[in-house]
């Protein structure tokens, strides 16, 4: 995924005293996070201890480390050609039916048969 040399221009000068491996493996770990889509505190081990990438990803949040990251990211692509900036935005909207507004809290009424009308 992410290695110190590709990203090492885009970090933070001082990630709370971590190596570039340290760094690289948050930056991993918090991907992994977000492709699987499970708890901070189900990111395997390899990864490192999870309070520590859950911190940097809260971190680099606040002072925008992933948007520096974002940036350099697309500009070495668009340097190789490798980015189309042709964007296609769909404006779609979906309306719910009139009856999905203002449903009863009881739930559906039901009724009971007596028993005459199942014959």
């Amino acid at each position: 995924m992410a290695s110190g040399s590709s990203f090492g221009r885009c970090y933070p000068s001082r990630c709370g005293g971590g190596s570039d491996w340290t760094t690289a493996g948050s930056l991993n770990g918090i991907v992994w996070k977000f492709r699987t889509g499970v708890a901070w505190r189900d990111v395997p081990e390899r990864y490192g201890p999870w309070a520590t990438f859950y911190t940097r990803f809260r971190r680099w949040a606040r002072d925008g480390t992933f948007d520096r990251i974002l940036r350099a990211a697309q500009a070495r692509a668009d340097a190789a050609g490798d980015v189309d900036w042709l964007v296609a935005v769909d404006s779609t909207v979906l309306r719910a039916h009139q009856n999905a507004a203002g449903a009863r809290n009881e739930g559906f009424a039901t009724r009971l048969s007596d028993g005459s009308e199942a014959d």
